[in-house]
Protein backbone atom coordinates (compact mmCIF):
# COMPACT_ATOMS: atom_id res chain seq x y z
CA UNK A 1 0.00 0.00 0.00
CA UNK A 2 3.11 2.59 0.21
CA UNK A 3 3.20 4.56 -2.91
CA UNK A 4 6.67 4.64 -4.72
CA UNK A 5 8.98 7.31 -3.86
CA UNK A 6 9.00 10.64 -6.89
CA UNK A 7 11.88 10.30 -9.51
CA UNK A 8 11.82 13.73 -10.65
CA UNK A 9 12.74 15.89 -7.52
CA UNK A 10 13.83 19.28 -8.21
CA UNK A 11 17.49 19.85 -8.03
CA UNK A 12 18.94 23.55 -6.68
CA UNK A 13 19.79 25.75 -9.71
CA UNK A 14 23.40 26.58 -8.22
CA UNK A 15 25.64 23.64 -8.84
CA UNK A 16 28.61 22.93 -6.55
CA UNK A 17 32.25 22.67 -7.84
CA UNK A 18 32.65 18.72 -9.66
CA UNK A 19 29.55 19.48 -11.44
CA UNK A 20 27.51 17.79 -8.80
CA UNK A 21 24.25 19.22 -7.62
CA UNK A 22 24.52 21.36 -4.27
CA UNK A 23 21.30 20.26 -2.60
CA UNK A 24 18.71 17.74 -3.86
CA UNK A 25 15.02 16.31 -1.87
CA UNK A 26 17.53 13.53 -1.54
CA UNK A 27 20.33 15.41 0.33
CA UNK A 28 17.92 17.22 2.71
CA UNK A 29 16.24 14.59 3.08
CA UNK A 30 19.31 12.98 4.50
CA UNK A 31 19.67 15.84 7.02
CA UNK A 32 16.54 14.86 8.26
CA UNK A 33 16.81 11.56 9.26
CA UNK A 34 16.25 7.87 7.98
CA UNK A 35 13.92 8.03 5.02
CA UNK A 36 11.82 4.47 4.71
CA UNK A 37 11.01 2.81 1.83
CA UNK A 38 9.51 -0.41 0.47
CA UNK A 39 10.77 -3.27 1.99
CA UNK A 40 11.95 -1.73 5.37
CA UNK A 41 11.80 -3.65 8.54
CA UNK A 42 9.74 -3.07 11.36
CA UNK A 43 12.43 -2.69 13.53
CA UNK A 44 13.18 0.11 12.18
CA UNK A 45 10.35 2.03 11.99
CA UNK A 46 8.52 3.79 14.89
CA UNK A 47 5.19 1.52 15.60
CA UNK A 48 1.72 2.44 16.32
CA UNK A 49 1.23 2.61 19.89
CA UNK A 50 -2.31 1.40 19.48
CA UNK A 51 -2.27 -1.18 17.55
CA UNK A 52 1.48 -2.09 16.77
CA UNK A 53 1.75 -1.87 13.28
CA UNK A 54 4.23 0.79 11.30
CA UNK A 55 3.44 4.43 10.58
CA UNK A 56 3.45 4.37 6.52
CA UNK A 57 0.03 6.16 6.59
CA UNK A 58 -0.68 10.28 6.78
CA UNK A 59 -4.03 11.21 8.44
CA UNK A 60 -4.58 15.02 6.92
CA UNK A 61 -7.26 15.39 8.87
CA UNK A 62 -5.86 14.61 12.33
CA UNK A 63 -2.39 15.90 10.57
CA UNK A 64 -0.21 12.43 12.43
CA UNK A 65 1.38 9.42 11.45
CA UNK A 66 -0.86 6.73 11.26
CA UNK A 67 -0.76 2.80 10.51
CA UNK A 68 -3.23 1.32 8.16
CA UNK A 69 -4.98 -0.21 11.21
CA UNK A 70 -6.11 3.17 12.61
CA UNK A 71 -7.55 3.99 8.93
CA UNK A 72 -9.80 0.67 8.69
CA UNK A 73 -13.23 -0.04 9.67
CA UNK A 74 -13.35 0.85 13.56
CA UNK A 75 -10.12 2.79 13.42
CA UNK A 76 -9.70 6.18 14.73
CA UNK A 77 -9.11 7.83 11.67
CA UNK A 78 -12.02 5.86 9.70
CA UNK A 79 -13.60 8.01 6.94
CA UNK A 80 -10.18 10.58 6.95
CA UNK A 81 -8.02 11.76 4.35
CA UNK A 82 -5.58 9.40 4.56
CA UNK A 83 -2.30 9.26 2.34
CA UNK A 84 1.04 7.59 2.34
CA UNK A 85 3.09 8.46 4.72
CA UNK A 86 6.03 8.16 2.00
CA UNK A 87 3.73 10.86 -0.50
CA UNK A 88 3.62 13.18 2.79
CA UNK A 89 7.08 13.34 3.45
CA UNK A 90 8.26 13.41 -0.24
CA UNK A 91 5.49 16.69 -0.43
CA UNK A 92 7.11 18.21 2.68
CA UNK A 93 10.73 17.54 1.03
CA UNK A 94 10.27 19.28 -2.06
CA UNK A 95 8.54 22.09 -0.19
CA UNK A 96 11.83 22.16 2.29
CA UNK A 97 13.88 22.65 -1.42
CA UNK A 98 11.40 25.82 -2.42
CA UNK A 99 12.11 27.48 0.68
CA UNK A 100 16.12 26.84 0.75
CA UNK A 101 15.74 28.43 -2.87
CA UNK A 102 14.01 31.25 -1.76
CA UNK A 103 16.11 31.66 1.31
CA UNK A 104 19.37 31.68 -0.98
CA UNK A 105 17.43 33.98 -3.46
CA UNK A 106 16.64 35.77 -0.56
CA UNK A 107 20.13 35.89 0.60
CA UNK A 108 21.47 37.13 -2.56
CA UNK A 109 19.10 40.07 -3.01
CA UNK A 110 20.25 41.37 0.80
CA UNK A 111 24.22 40.67 -0.37
CA UNK A 112 23.90 42.93 -2.97
CA UNK A 113 21.81 45.26 -1.19
CA UNK A 114 24.64 45.26 1.61
CA UNK A 115 27.19 45.31 -0.94
CA UNK A 116 25.87 47.35 -3.55
CA UNK A 117 23.13 49.24 -2.24
CA UNK A 118 24.48 50.51 1.28
CA UNK A 119 27.45 52.02 -0.02
CA UNK A 120 25.43 54.19 -2.61
CA UNK A 121 23.32 55.47 0.28
CA UNK A 122 25.46 56.17 2.29
CA UNK A 123 27.20 58.04 -0.53
CA UNK A 124 24.06 59.90 -0.98
CA UNK A 125 23.74 60.77 2.19
CA UNK A 126 26.89 62.23 2.56
CA UNK A 127 26.72 64.35 -0.70
CA UNK A 128 23.24 65.23 0.22
CA UNK A 129 23.84 66.43 3.60
CA UNK A 130 27.24 68.58 2.31
CA UNK A 131 24.86 70.25 0.13
CA UNK A 132 22.51 71.31 2.03
CA UNK A 133 24.90 72.21 4.48
CA UNK A 134 26.36 74.50 2.01
CA UNK A 135 23.11 75.69 1.51
CA UNK A 136 22.11 76.58 4.58
CA UNK A 137 25.59 78.35 4.91
CA UNK A 138 24.90 80.51 1.87
CA UNK A 139 21.20 81.20 2.97
CA UNK A 140 21.92 82.10 6.46
CA UNK A 141 24.98 84.48 5.56
CA UNK A 142 22.81 86.06 2.78
CA UNK A 143 20.34 86.76 5.67
CA UNK A 144 23.57 87.82 7.98
CA UNK A 145 24.65 89.76 4.99
CA UNK A 146 21.35 91.79 4.68
CA UNK A 147 20.79 92.47 8.22
CA UNK A 148 24.74 94.09 8.55
CA UNK A 149 23.83 96.00 5.51
CA UNK A 150 20.63 96.91 6.77
CA UNK A 151 22.50 97.87 10.34
CA UNK A 152 25.18 99.88 8.55
CA UNK A 153 21.93 101.53 6.73
CA UNK A 154 20.02 102.50 9.72
CA UNK A 155 23.29 103.03 11.92
CA UNK A 156 24.08 105.53 9.41
CA UNK A 157 20.63 107.40 9.36
CA UNK A 158 20.66 107.49 12.95
CA UNK A 159 23.80 108.89 13.21
CA UNK A 160 22.83 111.38 10.06
CA UNK A 161 19.55 112.52 12.26
CA UNK A 162 21.57 113.17 15.01
CA UNK A 163 23.93 115.24 13.46
CA UNK A 164 20.96 117.17 11.84
CA UNK A 165 19.40 117.59 15.19
CA UNK A 166 22.77 119.03 16.75
CA UNK A 167 23.53 121.05 13.97
CA UNK A 168 19.87 122.59 14.05
CA UNK A 169 20.44 123.08 18.18
CA UNK A 170 23.94 124.77 16.94
CA UNK A 171 22.40 127.07 14.58
CA UNK A 172 19.75 127.90 17.46
CA UNK A 173 22.21 128.59 19.59
CA UNK A 174 24.24 130.83 17.32
CA UNK A 175 20.57 132.63 16.43
CA UNK A 176 19.98 133.65 20.16
CA UNK A 177 23.09 134.06 21.41
CA UNK A 178 23.12 136.78 17.98
CA UNK A 179 19.47 138.10 19.91
CA UNK A 180 21.06 137.85 23.21
CA UNK A 181 23.87 140.70 22.11
CA UNK A 182 21.09 142.82 20.27
CA UNK A 183 18.46 142.49 22.95
CA UNK A 184 21.36 143.87 25.30
CA UNK A 185 22.66 146.63 23.10
CA UNK A 186 19.09 147.76 22.57
CA UNK A 187 19.30 147.79 26.58
CA UNK A 188 21.82 149.31 26.90
CA UNK A 189 21.04 152.85 24.22
CA UNK A 190 17.51 152.51 26.07
CA UNK A 191 19.26 152.82 29.51
CA UNK A 192 21.45 155.46 28.37
CA UNK A 193 18.72 157.84 27.04
CA UNK A 194 16.92 157.37 30.12
CA UNK A 195 19.94 158.42 32.25
CA UNK A 196 21.17 161.31 29.97
CA UNK A 197 18.90 162.78 27.88
CA UNK A 198 16.58 165.52 29.31
CA UNK A 199 12.52 165.90 28.86
CA UNK A 200 12.38 167.83 26.16
CA UNK A 201 15.06 166.01 24.20
CA UNK A 202 13.73 162.69 25.64
CA UNK A 203 10.54 163.43 23.63
CA UNK A 204 11.77 164.22 20.51
CA UNK A 205 14.32 161.61 20.03
CA UNK A 206 12.58 159.65 17.43
CA UNK A 207 15.28 156.35 18.37
CA UNK A 208 13.04 155.66 20.44
CA UNK A 209 10.58 154.24 18.46
CA UNK A 210 12.91 152.71 16.00
CA UNK A 211 15.02 150.79 19.50
CA UNK A 212 11.44 149.60 20.49
CA UNK A 213 10.49 148.36 17.31
CA UNK A 214 13.67 146.22 16.62
CA UNK A 215 13.47 144.85 19.89
CA UNK A 216 10.07 143.34 19.13
CA UNK A 217 11.05 142.10 16.10
CA UNK A 218 12.97 139.11 17.81
CA UNK A 219 10.25 136.78 18.64
CA UNK A 220 10.10 134.39 22.22
CA UNK A 221 11.73 131.05 21.13
CA UNK A 222 9.12 128.50 20.64
CA UNK A 223 9.38 124.33 20.44
CA UNK A 224 10.47 123.20 17.08
CA UNK A 225 10.86 119.80 15.89
CA UNK A 226 14.10 120.22 14.10
CA UNK A 227 15.43 120.52 17.43
CA UNK A 228 14.44 116.75 18.23
CA UNK A 229 15.90 113.90 17.65
CA UNK A 230 13.05 112.38 14.92
CA UNK A 231 12.76 108.32 16.05
CA UNK A 232 11.64 107.25 12.37
CA UNK A 233 14.53 107.11 10.62
CA UNK A 234 15.53 103.70 12.48
CA UNK A 235 11.96 102.32 11.41
CA UNK A 236 12.44 99.52 9.10
CA UNK A 237 9.83 97.18 7.75
CA UNK A 238 12.47 94.17 7.51
CA UNK A 239 13.77 95.45 10.74
CA UNK A 240 10.30 94.90 12.55
CA UNK A 241 9.86 91.88 10.68
CA UNK A 242 13.21 89.85 11.50
CA UNK A 243 12.80 91.22 14.99
CA UNK A 244 8.84 89.86 15.22
CA UNK A 245 10.35 86.68 14.23
CA UNK A 246 12.91 86.38 16.37
CA UNK A 247 10.24 86.88 19.45
CA UNK A 248 7.71 84.94 18.61
CA UNK A 249 9.67 82.10 17.30
CA UNK A 250 11.50 81.72 20.62
CA UNK A 251 8.44 82.26 22.56
CA UNK A 252 10.91 82.47 25.60
CA UNK A 253 8.91 85.16 26.88
CA UNK A 254 5.70 84.30 26.15
CA UNK A 255 3.14 85.75 28.87
CA UNK A 256 0.86 83.21 30.22
CA UNK A 257 -2.32 85.22 30.01
CA UNK A 258 -5.33 84.51 32.11
CA UNK A 259 -9.32 86.20 31.94
CA UNK A 260 -10.58 87.56 34.92
CA UNK A 261 -13.42 86.03 35.57
CA UNK A 262 -15.08 89.39 37.33
CA UNK A 263 -14.57 91.62 33.75
CA UNK A 264 -16.39 88.68 31.45
CA UNK A 265 -19.16 90.26 29.85
CA UNK A 266 -22.60 88.21 30.33
CA UNK A 267 -22.75 87.24 26.53
CA UNK A 268 -19.41 85.13 26.98
CA UNK A 269 -18.70 81.70 28.93
CA UNK A 270 -15.18 80.97 30.48
CA UNK A 271 -13.35 78.14 30.61
CA UNK A 272 -12.68 76.83 33.93
CA UNK A 273 -8.90 77.09 32.55
CA UNK A 274 -10.04 80.52 32.33
CA UNK A 275 -8.15 81.21 28.46
CA UNK A 276 -11.34 79.91 26.53
CA UNK A 277 -14.21 82.74 25.60
CA UNK A 278 -17.26 81.35 24.25
CA UNK A 279 -19.71 83.54 22.63
CA UNK A 280 -23.54 82.79 23.41
CA UNK A 281 -26.45 84.88 21.51
CA UNK A 282 -28.70 84.74 25.00
CA UNK A 283 -27.71 86.65 28.12
CA UNK A 284 -26.09 84.58 30.90
CA UNK A 285 -28.48 85.30 34.34
CA UNK A 286 -26.20 83.37 36.92
CA UNK A 287 -23.46 85.86 36.17
CA UNK A 288 -23.66 88.23 39.08
CA UNK A 289 -23.18 92.01 38.52
CA UNK A 290 -20.37 94.19 39.17
CA UNK A 291 -18.79 97.30 38.74
CA UNK A 292 -15.63 95.02 36.59
CA UNK A 293 -18.02 93.31 34.45
CA UNK A 294 -18.82 94.41 31.03
CA UNK A 295 -22.70 94.48 30.74
CA UNK A 296 -23.15 94.95 27.15
CA UNK A 297 -20.38 94.18 24.59
CA UNK A 298 -18.76 90.75 24.52
CA UNK A 299 -15.61 91.94 25.77
CA UNK A 300 -13.38 90.48 29.07
CA UNK A 301 -10.24 91.57 30.37
CA UNK A 302 -7.04 89.92 31.59
CA UNK A 303 -6.21 89.62 35.36
CA UNK A 304 -2.68 91.43 34.94
CA UNK A 305 -1.82 94.37 33.29
CA UNK A 306 2.01 95.57 31.77
CA UNK A 307 3.90 98.64 32.51
CA UNK A 308 7.69 98.33 31.37
CA UNK A 309 9.40 96.16 29.46
CA UNK A 310 8.46 93.51 26.19
CA UNK A 311 5.45 91.15 26.89
CA UNK A 312 3.94 88.46 23.85
CA UNK A 313 0.99 86.52 23.97
CA UNK A 314 -0.78 84.02 21.59
CA UNK A 315 -4.61 83.58 21.00
CA UNK A 316 -6.27 81.28 18.47
CA UNK A 317 -8.79 82.45 16.36
CA UNK A 318 -9.69 79.83 13.78
CA UNK A 319 -13.41 79.44 15.39
CA UNK A 320 -14.43 82.83 15.20
CA UNK A 321 -14.99 85.02 12.51
CA UNK A 322 -16.14 88.11 14.54
CA UNK A 323 -13.72 88.86 17.46
CA UNK A 324 -11.16 91.08 18.63
CA UNK A 325 -7.56 91.20 20.95
CA UNK A 326 -5.71 94.18 21.78
CA UNK A 327 -4.31 96.33 25.00
CA UNK A 328 -6.40 98.57 26.96
CA UNK A 329 -6.14 100.77 30.10
CA UNK A 330 -7.83 99.65 33.73
CA UNK A 331 -10.25 102.93 32.94
CA UNK A 332 -11.77 101.46 30.01
CA UNK A 333 -15.91 102.22 31.08
CA UNK A 334 -17.91 98.81 31.48
CA UNK A 335 -20.91 99.55 31.64
CA UNK A 336 -23.68 100.55 28.67
CA UNK A 337 -24.06 100.22 24.44
CA UNK A 338 -21.71 103.51 24.36
CA UNK A 339 -18.86 104.03 22.40
CA UNK A 340 -16.50 104.17 25.68
CA UNK A 341 -17.34 100.80 26.48
CA UNK A 342 -16.37 99.15 23.27
CA UNK A 343 -13.54 98.60 22.33
CA UNK A 344 -11.05 100.18 19.32
CA UNK A 345 -14.22 103.28 19.72
CA UNK A 346 -12.26 104.87 22.49
CA UNK A 347 -8.86 106.49 23.85
CA UNK A 348 -8.77 103.55 26.34
CA UNK A 349 -8.46 100.65 23.87
CA UNK A 350 -6.13 99.28 21.02
CA UNK A 351 -7.32 96.35 18.99
CA UNK A 352 -7.14 94.26 16.09
CA UNK A 353 -10.50 93.16 14.84
CA UNK A 354 -12.28 90.60 12.48
CA UNK A 355 -16.30 90.65 11.11
CA UNK A 356 -16.23 88.20 8.52
CA UNK A 357 -13.77 88.53 5.93
CA UNK A 358 -13.24 92.18 7.06
CA UNK A 359 -9.63 92.83 9.30
CA UNK A 360 -8.82 96.06 10.52
CA UNK A 361 -6.83 97.73 13.54
CA UNK A 362 -8.68 100.41 15.63
CA UNK A 363 -8.07 103.04 18.26
CA UNK A 364 -10.04 106.00 19.62
CA UNK A 365 -12.49 105.34 16.51
CA UNK A 366 -10.35 105.57 14.08
CA UNK A 367 -10.23 102.17 12.01
CA UNK A 368 -6.91 101.20 9.50
CA UNK A 369 -8.51 98.65 7.12
CA UNK A 370 -6.19 95.90 6.86
CA UNK A 371 -5.39 93.77 3.69
CA UNK A 372 -5.19 90.38 5.02
CA UNK A 373 -5.51 87.62 2.41
CA UNK A 374 -6.02 85.09 4.58
CA UNK A 375 -7.91 84.37 7.95
CA UNK A 376 -5.33 83.70 10.63
CA UNK A 377 -5.53 80.72 12.64
CA UNK A 378 -3.62 82.59 15.54
CA UNK A 379 -2.29 85.78 16.21
CA UNK A 380 0.59 87.13 18.13
CA UNK A 381 0.62 90.35 20.13
CA UNK A 382 3.95 91.92 21.23
CA UNK A 383 3.48 94.74 23.12
CA UNK A 384 7.28 96.69 23.42
CA UNK A 385 6.39 99.37 26.10
CA UNK A 386 10.41 100.74 25.70
CA UNK A 387 9.59 101.72 22.33
CA UNK A 388 5.64 102.16 22.82
CA UNK A 389 4.78 99.70 20.19
CA UNK A 390 2.49 97.18 19.83
CA UNK A 391 2.73 94.97 17.18
CA UNK A 392 0.08 92.36 15.62
CA UNK A 393 2.02 89.36 14.00
CA UNK A 394 0.55 85.75 12.00
CA UNK A 395 3.07 82.99 13.46
CA UNK A 396 1.90 80.41 10.11
CA UNK A 397 2.93 83.39 7.79
CA UNK A 398 6.05 85.40 9.90
CA UNK A 399 3.81 88.36 8.64
CA UNK A 400 3.77 91.39 10.90
CA UNK A 401 -0.11 92.30 10.16
CA UNK A 402 0.11 95.88 11.52
CA UNK A 403 2.48 97.97 14.02
CA UNK A 404 1.33 100.90 16.51
CA UNK A 405 3.66 103.60 17.86
CA UNK A 406 1.90 105.44 20.61
CA UNK A 407 2.69 107.15 23.96
CA UNK A 408 0.67 104.64 25.99
CA UNK A 409 -0.52 106.40 29.46
CA UNK A 410 -0.62 103.66 31.47
CA UNK A 411 -0.68 100.20 32.40
CA UNK A 412 -2.20 97.91 29.56
CA UNK A 413 -4.39 94.73 30.35
CA UNK A 414 -4.79 92.28 27.45
CA UNK A 415 -8.28 92.57 26.10
CA UNK A 416 -10.50 90.44 24.19
CA UNK A 417 -13.94 90.49 22.51
CA UNK A 418 -15.92 87.71 20.79
CA UNK A 419 -19.04 87.76 18.70
CA UNK A 420 -18.87 84.11 17.47
CA UNK A 421 -17.65 80.42 18.68
CA UNK A 422 -14.65 80.93 20.79
CA UNK A 423 -11.04 81.95 20.83
CA UNK A 424 -8.72 80.46 23.26
CA UNK A 425 -5.17 82.28 24.36
CA UNK A 426 -2.34 79.79 23.79
CA UNK A 427 -0.39 78.17 26.80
Amino acid sequence: MEAPPRSHLRQVERAAPGGRSAMSAESVGQGLGPRPGPGSGSESEPLCPEHGQALRWFCCSERRPVCAACAELGGRCQGHRIRPAQERAEELRNKIVDQCERLQLQSASITKYVTEVLPGKNQGVVSTASAVRELVIQRLGLVRSLCETEEQRLLERVHGEEERAHQSILTQRVHWAEALQKLDAIRTSLVDMLTHVDDLQLIKEQEIFERTEEAEGILDPQESKKLNFNEKCARSPLLTQLWATAVFGSLSGTEDVRIDEKTVSPFLQLSDDRRTLTFNAKKSKSCADGPERFDHWPNALATTSFLAGMHVWMVNVQNSCAYKVGVALGQLPRKGSGSDSRLGHNTFSWVFSRYDQEFRFSHDGQHVPLGLLRCPAQLGVLLDLQAQELLFYEPASGMVLHTHRASFPGPLFPVFAVADQTISVVH
